[in-house]
Parts: C-alpha cells; structure tokens; sequence
C-alpha cells in the first residue's frame, strides 16, 4: 500500500455510513450488533481514560466530571455515570427516544472509564501525556464510529444536544458548542484540568470521528 492509497483511505466521511449492523431502530438487537456496540462504548471509554490519565487536559464533560469527584468525592466512574443520567433525564421534556444505546452508552463508558483510570498509569512527563491524548483522541474516534453506525440510539449527551436543536431551532454546530463551553467552564471552577489536552479534544474529535467512519464505511461498502 502506497502513501496516497493510505491517505485517501483516512479520508472523513462525511456521513454516518450504513453498515451490515446498523439497525432498523432503536431496539433492533443482534448478537453481532450488541457486541459491536459494546466494544465501541469500550473503546469510547478507555480512550477518554487515557485523556484523564495524559495530566494535561481533559474533555469538556470529563472536566464536569472530574470537578464533581472533587468535590463530592465519587470516583470518576461514578462521577460520569451520574451526569449521564442527569442529562438523560432532560430528555423528557425534549421529546427524545431512549434506545438500547443510550443506556448501554451510560453503564459502560462508564464502567471503562474507571477502569482505564486504573490500568493506565497516571503521567508526570508531558511528552507522553501528549501521546496519551493523541491515543485517546484516537479511541474515542473509532468507538464512537462502531457505537454510532449501530444505530441503537444517542448516547445522552448528543440526544440533548439534538433535542435542544429541534426545539429552539438554533444550529446544531452551535448548540453542541454552547454545552460544552458550559459544563467545561463549571468543571473548571470545581477544580477539572483544564489544558492542552482539553485544546486538542477540540481540535481533533471531529476529524477523529470523521476519519473512522470513513474507514468504517470504505471496510464494510461491499457488503452492504
């Protein structure tokens, strides 16, 4: 494989590309389908572990939760848990639609993100803590390709974000901007890191994502 093959393999995708798992809706459950989700929703989480072990920065949401552990003491396991149900919970007057995703996205993330806390060994060297957040950056990119080409339903962060969306109207670039602005600037007076790492979450999730679901759809194109 040459150079140009290699790059125009990374090329983002535009779309969320139609799989041979996405479902037919919300609850449309198959062995295959769960397992691929439950091993994005792991990789989603280990890899916004290592951000927090990196030292340099955290995600916005991460910041949230890392200043509510501060302050309340929880783990950062539990911290995440709990502000994902917090934020499900405005799905009510929003109108949006719980799926198998949605509160698989909850529980294991979660769960992997405690668990990436523990495995991966916290960082002193900034050097590394920037190959720790290039790696997580990385993760959280395939997982959330895997976990989004399922189709089994937003996980509660980006169902608030479209809910929002649909009821004022205001664009979604914009909407998503606004809450994570928010809760990176509360994370922050609670005592979250806030710092490189954080700038470049930014900069990279999006291409991040991009990037690996344009490899999903070119791996999988065929067999569609």
């Amino acid at each position: 494989m040459n150079l140009a093959s290699i790059i125009q393999s990374l090329r983002p995708h535009k779309t969320v590309p139609i799989t041979p798992w996405t479902a037919q809706g919300v609850w449309d459950l198959t062995p295959l389908r769960t397992a691929i989700l439950f091993f994005g929703l792991a990789i989603f989480g280990l890899g916004d572990s290592l951000l927090i072990q990196a030292g340099i920065g955290n995600a916005p949401w991460t910041v949230f939760a890392e200043g509510l552990t501060l302050k309340t003491g929880l783990s950062i396991g539990w911290a995440t848990f709990i502000i994902s149900v917090s934020v499900m919970l405005l799905w009510i007057p929003l109108n949006e639609r719980v799926g198998f995703g949605t509160i698989s996205n909850i529980v294991i993330i979660a769960a992997f993100i405690q668990i990436g806390t523990i495995i991966f060994p916290k960082q002193n060297n900034f050097a590394i803590g920037v190959i720790f957040d290039f790696i997580g950056i990385a993760l959280v990119g395939l997982g959330s390709a895997l976990y989004i080409t399922c189709g089994l339903g937003r996980g509660p962060r980006d169902g608030a974000m479209t809910g929002i969306h649909y009821k004022t109207g205001v664009r979604v670039g914009r909407v998503r901007m606004g809450i994570e602005v928010t809760v990176l600037i509360i994370g922050w007076f609670l005592g979250g890191t806030v710092g490189l790492g954080t700038a470049l979450f930014a900069l990279f999730i999006g291409q991040s994502v991009a990037i690996f679901l344009g490899l999903v759809a070119r791996l999988t194109h065929k067999y569609v």
